[in-house]
């Protein structure tokens, strides 16, 4: 009923989240009503973005089911919140693109939250990588976060240009936007050329780097993958 693989499940127990009520001499697994309120506050959990150790964290310090339950309603109501102002900033970006008129950055980033993206980072790049992106994110003062995602939105549209402008990957203009591209990743990761030929092909591959691009223009994402691959190869090693 909950769409749960008697695999996820077996490795729900094998990690201590949830143990079954009891197993049958046909080796099957039994589940009661505490089980399933258990089960239902791991997936509330998953939804809200927490990794499998948090949530075991989570459970550990919070026996009060009751009182679990309303603390997990209230986040799910932030995040009702957080998608609102979301939907607001899309509509707000919608608009002014089609009137010309000037985008602020803390209307287009309203909403967002990095650390809702905390268990895939820990998954493709490890536990490590999150809690060193995360600090120094934390460190930086509003008018510096602000700073650092202007710099990037400039660096998009100077992209978003030389598509329009049909500039080859190859060519100074946009190998000198290469260059400020790589200067701003560096300021939070050592730049290898394996690390921006990688996460370049990101830019293509996942559809949310896609769009961050190809708002500008159509085909943005593979100039900035191609240009930057290029550039990599000439000027960075590993």
């Amino acid at each position: 009923m909950a769409g749960t693989t008697s695999r996820t499940l077996r490795h729900y127990g094998d990690l201590g989240l949830l143990t079954p009520s009891r197993t049958g001499s046909n080796g099957y697994r039994y589940y009661d009503q505490d089980a399933l309120v258990r089960l239902q506050r791991i997936l509330l959990l998953r939804e809200l973005g927490l990794g499998l150790p948090a949530i075991a964290r989570v459970l550990d310090g919070q026996q009060d089911t009751a009182a679990a339950l309303r603390a997990h309603l209230g986040l799910l109501e932030r995040e009702r919140e957080r998608i609102e102002r979301l939907i607001a900033s899309v509509r707000t970006t919608l608009h002014k693109t089609g009137t010309g008129e000037e985008l602020m950055a803390e209307e287009v980033l309203d909403g967002f939250d990095h650390t809702r993206y905390e268990q895939e980072v820990t998954e493709r790049w490890g536990r490590e990588a999150y809690e060193k992106g995360d600090r120094w994110w934390r460190s930086l003062s509003e008018q510096e976060q602000k700073e650092f995602q202007d710099r990037h939105e400039t660096i998009a549209r100077d992209w978003g240009r030389a598509k329009e402008a049909g500039l080859a990957p190859d060519s100074d203009e946009a190998q000198d936007i290469a260059r400020r591209h790589c200067a701003w990743l560096s300021v939070t990761v050592e730049v290898t050329k394996s690390y921006v030929i990688g996460v370049s092909a990101m830019y293509v591959d996942d559809e949310r780097f896609t769009a961050a691009y190809d708002k500008y223009r159509k085909g943005t994402a593979v100039l900035v993958r191609d240009a930057m691959k290029v550039y990599a190869e000439r000027h960075l090693t590993d």
